[in-house]
C-alpha cells in the first residue's frame, strides 16, 4: 500500500491511500487494478487518531467516494465516533478507471465485458478486505452503506462478516432473490406512486410534460452536449423522484421549460441544462452494471426495457396521461448518450450473461452476528420497502428503522445516521 499524501483542510486532516488488489481475486496472481481512498479526520476531536474506522461504501453502482471540504452533514456525525475511510470503488474516481476511453484498450466487447464482470459488489467487497487489512490487520471495521452501498454490505456480510465490526445500511437492504423482472414490476408500481403524488401536488405540470413531449416528437431538439433528447430520454428524468432535495425541483425544471424564439415556442437552454445533467458521463458504470446489481445465476436480459413494455401506463401515446419512470436503466441511452455509445455492445453482452455468481449467502446471513442497523424508507423509489423488510426479516441481528420522513437521499439531507446510530448505543 502506498500513502500518497496526507493535507488538512477546514478542520479535516486527510490521508489518501492506494492499494494494489488482483481484477480477480480469485486468480490472485492475475492482472492488478489500483485502488484508492481517502480517510478523513476531524482534527478538533481530542484523541482522533485512535478512534475505530468506518469505511464509506458508496452508492451506485459506479459511484467514487465523496469528496470532503468541510466537517457538515453525515459526514461531521460520522466523524465524532470514526476515523472514515471514502472508498473510490474499481473503476471509479481515482481507483483505476472503466469508461469509454479506458475500456478498448481491453480488445474487443468481449472482453470488455469479461473484464467489466469484476466490478459487481463481491469484488468491492474483497478490495475493501485487502484495505483494511492494510489498514488495520485483522481488527474488524464498521461499515456504512447508502443505497447501492448496502448492497455491498450485505455481500459483505455474506462472505466477509469477520472484517465487520458493525453495519449501517441507509435505503440499501438489497433484494436476496428476487429476479430483475420481480424487482422491476415493483419498481414501476412505485414509480407509478411517485407520479400521483408530484402531480396532485403540480396538477398543470402534467399537460406541460405532454407539450414537452410532443415538442420533441417534432422536433430534433440537442442536449449542449450535442445529444438529441428524445422523449423517452425526457421520461426518464423521472428518477428525480425518490429525492427530496429533487422532488419539487423537477417542477421548477419545468416551469421555465418553454421560451418563444424566432419561429415559435422552443425548449429554453436553462431547461435543456437541466434535464441534460444525468451522470452517465462522469459514472458509466452506474448504467453498465445497474441491471447486473440484480443477478444471481439469470441474465437481465434489459429486463427493465421489457417491464417497460409491459405496463401500458408508461407508453407515450398520444391521449395517454403521461408518467415519468423510475430508476431504470433502458438500451436506447446506449444508443444516444455520448459517454454510452461506445460501449452499446459491451452493454448487451452483459445483459446476456446468465451465469452471474450469487452475491448474498442467505445461511450466512441468516446467522449473521454482526449488529445490522438498516434505515428503509418506506416510499423509497429506487430500492422497494417490500424487498428490504423481507431482507430485514432474513438477517439476523438487523435491526430496521421504518420511516416516511425521509427519502432515498436522507443520509444527505436528515438526521438519518445519528439515529441509526443512537439505535446502535442502546442495543446490548
Amino acid at each position: 500500500m502506498n500513502t500518497t499524501r496526507s493535507y488538512r483542510q477546514r478542520g479535516l486532516e486527510c490521508t489518501e491511500y492506494v492499494i494494489d488488489v488482483p481484477l480477480d481475486h480469485d486468480r490472485p496472481g492475475g492482472e492488478q487494478l489500483q485502488v484508492y481512498a481517502r480517510e478523513v479526520v476531524d482534527t478538533t476531536q481530542p484523541d482522533a487518531s485512535v478512534l475505530p474506522r468506518l469505511v464509506f461504501l458508496q452508492g451506485g453502482p459506479g459511484g467514487k467516494g465523496p469528496r470532503p471540504v468541510d466537517r457538515s452533514g453525515w459526514l461531521a456525525r460520522a466523524l465524532k465516533d470514526y476515523r472514515v475511510v471514502l472508498l473510490d470503488q474499481r473503476g471509479t474516481g481515482l481507483s483505476t478507471p472503466a469508461n469509454r476511453q479506458t475500456l478498448p484498450r481491453r480488445g474487443t466487447p468481449a472482453d470488455q465485458a469479461a473484464y467489466l464482470s469484476h466490478f459487481r459488489a463481491d469484488a468491492i467487497v474483497r478490495d475493501a478486505e485487502v484495505l483494511r487489512r492494510e489498514l488495520q490487520g485483522d481488527e474488524p471495521w464498521s461499515a456504512l452503506g447508502q443505497s447501492y452501498g448496502g448492497f455491498c454490505a450485505l455481500t459483505y456480510l455474506s462472505y466477509a462478516p469477520e472484517g465487520l465490526r458493525e453495519v449501517f445500511v441507509t435505503g440499501g437492504l438489497p433484494p436476496l432473490s428476487a429476479t430483475p423482472d420481480e424487482i422491476y414490476q415493483m419498481t414501476y408500481t412505485r414509480a407509478v406512486e411517485k407520479n400521483l403524488a408530484y402531480f396532485d401536488r403540480h396538477p398543470d405540470d402534467r399537460d406541460l410534460c405532454v407539450r414537452v413531449v410532443d415538442h420533441l416528437r417534432d422536433h430534433d431538439v440537442r442536449l449542449p452536449t450535442g445529444e438529441r433528447l428524445s422523449p423517452r430520454r425526457f421520461q426518464g428524468v423521472g428518477m428525480r423522484l425518490g429525492m427530496r432535495s429533487d422532488f419539487d425541483a423537477l417542477h421548477y425544471l419545468l416551469e421555465e421549460a418553454f421560451v418563444d424564439g424566432l419561429s415559435g415556442p422552443e425548449l429554453s437552454d436553462t431547461f435543456l441544462v437541466g434535464v441534460g445533467s444525468a451522470p452517465f458521463s462522469s459514472g458509466p458504470l452506474y448504467a453498465v452494471l445497474h441491471e447486473a446489481c440484480y443477478c444471481q445465476g439469470v441474465a437481465s436480459a434489459w429486463s427493465a426495457e421489457r417491464v417497460y413494455t409491459q405496463r401500458p401506463e408508461f407508453a407515450l401515446d398520444p391521449g395517454t396521461p403521461f408518467l415519468f419512470t423510475g430508476e431504470m436503466i433502458y438500451p436506447y441511452l446506449f444508443e444516444e448518450v455520448p459517454a454510452l455509445v461506445p460501449l452499446r455492445e459491451v452493454a448487451d453482452l452483459l445483459a446476456a450473461k446468465d451465469d452471474w455468481p450469487p452475491l448474498y449467502d442467505p445461511d450466512r446471513l441468516a446467522a449473521n452476528d454482526v449488529p445490522v442497523f438498516a434505515a428503509v424508507y418506506y416510499d423509497d423509489l429506487y430500492v422497494a420497502r417490500e424487498f428490504s423488510l423481507a431482507t430485514a426479516a432474513a438477517v439476523g441481528r438487523l435491526r430496521p428503522w421504518i420511516t416516511n420522513e425521509y427519502e432515498h437521499d436522507g443520509l444527505r439531507t436528515g438526521n438519518v445516521l445519528d439515529h441509526l446510530l443512537t439505535l446502535a448505543r442502546q442495543t446490548p
